[in-house]
């Protein structure tokens, strides 16, 4: 027999993640008629998605990885395709069991203490990266906050600031016509300070029009900020317009630079590193391989001391009952339920459900149903305790897994975690999502390794060949020591292709009048 008749003989592959399955998740694509698992698939099932392994009734659960990921919408013969045409979702109890499994989660302990190369800052954080950062208070200056980084970096003058990893603005769509009162606002204003603050800064200049609602001089009283060396501020009405406001500002920037080069990396230990924890364009094998093998590496970590903000509220509802059960105290594990709650309300007032997500390219992917996706971005916090839960941009003081909450698109959730002072970031996806971040570095991990392949100068590892046998606390430990390669100085593949000037996003919550 050939080559070509042994080829055809190979089974492909597919997993059966939990013994309380009735499905398996199809490696590679099932063609009609070819058994897996004992059972013959009726028709073709594309690779990521799912194959019914038993009979489900009308109504009865589907199950995977020991969860519900849904009821099935008619009755499934063993060997059929799973996904949304016969599966659907129903209010159905979760079993809080607070901070149950805190005290018995097994405790890695760090072989030898870990350390990278890094800023130590005058509070006592450390960065990762050592940018000059221009904010904009309001949408209307913008454009001035783009213009002033434009002339730095067309100057040319940053070549005798080599300690300086670049100038960076940091413009968004609000800041007026917003209640000033409100919960919108004092978001924005967590954000604005989280990202002036965050460790990755060496200075910053915040830019306004003069007029808008987010007055910088009630920012800069709310959080006792003082113009310095390190800090400055003003705003295009007062200096004189557009033209005068750029060169003031370029002005203020040269003057900074030689502070901000003065910053030298050092030998730190690996606790000072603050992790977000993201994923995006998930698929079929996100929960299988990328994004457990980043849990692990989370778990390590958190083993060094050190701190990993997991987030996206939205995408761990049906799976939050997972993370309350290692809540370090009932108090911990209620308030992120109350975040659970409130994202029903308000998905309802905006006329949504909480299964519009997953997207379109996800179910594509082979993902079904929220519950379905939320069983994979959970594995993202491995299996550490929760030590403690944020509100979206809120400083994070806590050690150990953590959780913020922001919603699940990408660069709106990422600068949260950033704006909560992460100093590095990893972000899992299956389908291929283009992001990065500035300050904040982002490592990017792909779930699969025909996507890696395609899309190899986007990605930084390959976390498919998992698939192929590649244990998952291996690739965590690879993971692990990229992160601190990553902290040291290395860069990733984002930062090499100039991603992170456009994906500052804060969240706007409420209306815009």
């Amino acid at each position: 027999m050939g080559e070509q008749g042994l080829a055809a003989k190979v089974a492909p592959r597919s997993v059966r993640l939990d013994p309380h399955d009735n499905l398996a998740v199809a490696v590679d694509a099932i063609e009609r008629g070819v058994a897996v698992h004992g059972v013959a698939a009726v028709e073709r099932i594309p690779r990521g998605h799912k194959m019914a392994l038993a009979p489900i009734d009308a109504g009865a659960p589907v199950i995977k990885i020991g969860q519900v990921i849904g009821f099935a919408l008619s009755a499934v013969s063993p060997g059929e395709w799973l996904h949304e045409h016969n599966i659907g979702l129903k209010d159905f109890e979760r079993d809080y069991r607070f901070a149950e499994d805190a005290g018995r989660l097994p405790s890695l302990r760090a072989e030898a203490p870990a350390t990278f190369e890094g800023f130590r800052r005058a509070d006592g954080r450390v960065g990762t990266r050592n940018y000059v950062g221009i904010l904009s208070s309001v949408n209307c200056s913008a454009t001035a906050a783009r213009f002033m980084a434009e002339e730095i970096m067309r100057s040319g003058v940053l070549a005798d600031f080599p300690n300086i990893d670049g100038v960076v603005p940091l413009v968004h769509g609000t800041g007026c016509a917003i209640d000033t009162e409100g919960e919108g606002f004092e978001v924005l204003k967590r954000t604005q300070w989280g990202y002036a603050t965050n460790p990755n800064m060496a200075a910053v200049i915040m830019v306004g029009l003069g007029c808008e609602a987010f007055q910088i001089d009630r920012w800069k009283q709310a959080y006792g900020i003082a113009e310095s060396e390190r800090f400055r501020s003003l705003t295009i009405q007062q200096t004189g317009g557009t033209r005068r406001t750029v060169e003031a500002g370029v002005a203020a920037i040269r003057n900074m630079l030689p502070f901000a080069n003065e910053a030298r990396r050092e030998t730190v230990p690996a606790s000072e590193l603050v992790l977000a924890l993201q994923c995006g364009g998930s698929d079929g094998y996100s929960g299988i391989t990328a994004n457990p093998a980043l849990g692990a590496a989370a778990d390590l970590l958190v083993a060094h001391g050190g701190t990993a903000i997991l987030s996206e509220t939205p995408e761990i509802y049906g799976a939050e009952h997972l993370l309350t059960r290692r809540a370090a105290s009932r108090a911990v594990g209620e308030r992120l339920v109350e975040l659970i709650h409130w994202w029903e309300d308000y998905a309802a007032r905006n006329r949504g459900v909480m299964n519009n997500n997953p997207s379109p390219g996800n179910k594509a992917g082979g993902l079904t149903t929220i519950l379905e996706k939320s069983l994979g971005a959970a594995a993202k916090g491995g299996f550490s305790a929760l030590a403690e839960v944020y509100r979206y941009a809120e400083p994070v003081r806590a050690k150990g897994l953590v959780f913020m909450d922001t919603p699940g698109f990408d660069p709106v959730a990422a600068t949260g975690q950033i704006a909560g002072g992460a100093n590095v970031l990893a972000f899992t996806t299956g389908r291929g999502s283009a992001f990065g971040s500035k300050p904040t570095p982002t490592i990017k991990l792909a779930t699969n390794t025909p996507m890696y392949e395609r899309m190899v100068e986007d990605m930084d590892i390959n976390c498919g060949d998992i698939l192929d046998g590649v244990p998952i606390e291996d690739k965590g430990r690879q993971i692990f020591e990229h992160i601190l390669d990553v902290a040291s100085g290395r860069r990733t593949k984002s930062e090499q292709l100039g991603y992170g000037d456009h994906e500052f996003v804060p969240w706007q919550i409420g209306a815009t009048m």
